[in-house]
């Protein structure tokens, strides 16, 4: 296990697809984002909780990226993001959102699946973070396993998402191992609450874009 996450970095992105639906289209959906709040603009980026990679290598690919910077916690990840994106002009740091330092430096901050592995103060820090980093007119936008707003909705949930890893080709051990880690090993929080951090912390325009089982995506604009 590398950082925390379940599985290890070497069958990270193959293990990641049968657990979150769809887990492709949130590199796409922020991308999208990205290109309509930048229509033809060149790109400071920073990529943060990068994993192994695999999202700064479509944006590199897909968008107009002038300064690519990636941090993550766990030096694994690091590693197979810096084989990944070898020959790529980036740079690597070894911390998480909630240890950056960064200040009016990037036109988009990203953080895709990983600060809902963060208690309520240390996420609130994060984002704190995450806002300093950018410029102004700046775009925040993020991915996290959400929480339903009653318990009827929990549990319609995770009985949803264990029939998808099911389907996906997990054994029925893998997959209660899995859903048991709901409030233990991460902390979901609900959209309302997402959208009220993010204007607590000062953003001019903060709004839901995309939702799916766990999974929610967010972004908010630096006034």
């Amino acid at each position: 296990m590398d950082n925390t996450t379940p599985f290890k970095v070497s069958a990270y992105d193959e293990n990641v697809r049968k657990v979150i639906p769809f887990y492709d289209e949130l590199s796409e959906q922020v991308i999208s984002v990205i290109a309509a709040h930048l229509p033809e603009h060149k790109i400071n980026l920073l990529d943060t909780g990068c994993g192994t990679g695999t999202f700064a290598l479509k944006a590199l690919e897909r968008l107009d990226i002038q300064r690519l910077t990636l941090c993550d916690p766990s030096e694994n990840m690091l590693s197979d993001a810096r084989t990944k994106l070898a020959g790529r002009k980036c740079e690597f740091f070894g911390f998480g959102s909630q240890d950056m330092q960064f200040e009016n430096e990037f036109d988009v901050v990203t953080a895709i699946q990983s600060h809902h592995y963060f208690d309520r103060q240390t996420r609130e820090k994060a984002v704190v973070n995450c806002f300093k980093a950018l410029k102004k007119g700046g775009i925040f936008i993020y991915f996290e396993n959400t929480a339903p707003l009653t318990e009827t909705g929990k549990e319609i949930l995770l009985r949803r998402l264990g029939e998808y890893q099911l389907s996906a080709g997990r054994t029925q051990e893998e997959t209660q191992a899995h859903l048991a880690r709901y409030g233990v090993e991460y902390f979901p929080i609900n959209i309302k609450e997402h959208l009220q951090m993010l204007e607590n912390t000062g953003f001019a325009a903060c709004e839901l874009f995309w939702h799916s089982f766990m999974q929610s995506g967010f972004y908010a604009v630096k006034g």
